[in-house]
């Protein structure tokens, strides 16, 4: 394990990196605004749970192979930039009136299906190869060379970021479902967040798609 100093710079540099909007920061605030704080949280264990898959893979050798591998790469790249766009086209494609708000005070949430949240959650991390090559490129950095047990101390550091993130995440649904019932502003215009989250989804898969193997 690396001594005080770079733990601490460690959990600072995962606490920056989980403060930047990405798809997965986009996925906990869709679900808490429309569904509350609740479905939120609930979208926030969904990724961290793929996130635990991709640091257990990293540990034992995976994502060394997506690095090494285009064809693996770009198998997943494939799979997960698919993903991403389905996920998008099915909220464009969502009826107006799911996701409509009245405009007095009290906010009507949609019922939320805790389980396909966090199944798409999952999902969504799980299937992006990006990830995977994050914690490989990250987490050994903060390893020491001469640290006797490098899996066990690879899977501690992942272990502790993911459980760092943990805050970010639940903030990030906690602001969006506050957001969604105090904000007038956010409240008449909820029916377009499907169709916002839905496009930025389809970019993010394309984006995917587009994207060469980094570590090349």
């Amino acid at each position: 394990m690396p001594d005080t100093p770079q733990l601490l710079m460690f959990i600072a540099a995962g606490w920056l990196l989980n403060l930047t909007p990405g798809p997965d920061v986009l996925y906990i605030v869709s679900n808490a605004l429309k569904s509350g704080v609740r479905a939120g949280i609930i979208a926030a264990l969904g990724i961290v749970s793929g996130c635990f898959v991709h640091v257990f893979a990293a540990a034992l050798g995976v994502s060394a192979l997506l690095a090494a591998s285009a064809t693996a790469f770009t198998v997943l790249k494939w799979i997960g930039a698919a993903y991403l766009m389905w996920m998008g086209i099915q909220l464009l494609l969502a009826r107006g009136g799911s996701s409509v708000v009245p405009t007095d005070a009290a906010l009507t949430k949609v019922p939320a299906d805790f389980g396909r949240i966090y199944r798409r959650g999952f999902l969504t991390n799980v299937l992006n190869p990006k990830v995977a090559l994050f914690f490989l490129a990250f987490v050994p950095q903060f390893i020491a060379p001469g640290t006797p047990d490098k899996v066990t101390a690879f899977l501690l550091l992942g272990l502790l970021f993911n459980l760092n993130s943990l805050p970010i995440n639940f903030g990030y649904a906690w602001l969006a479902g506050w957001a969604a019932g105090r904000v007038s502003a956010v409240q008449r215009t909820m029916h377009w967040m499907d169709r916002a989250a839905g496009a930025m989804f389809v970019g993010f898969g394309l984006k995917l798609a587009m994207s060469d193997n980094p570590s090349r």
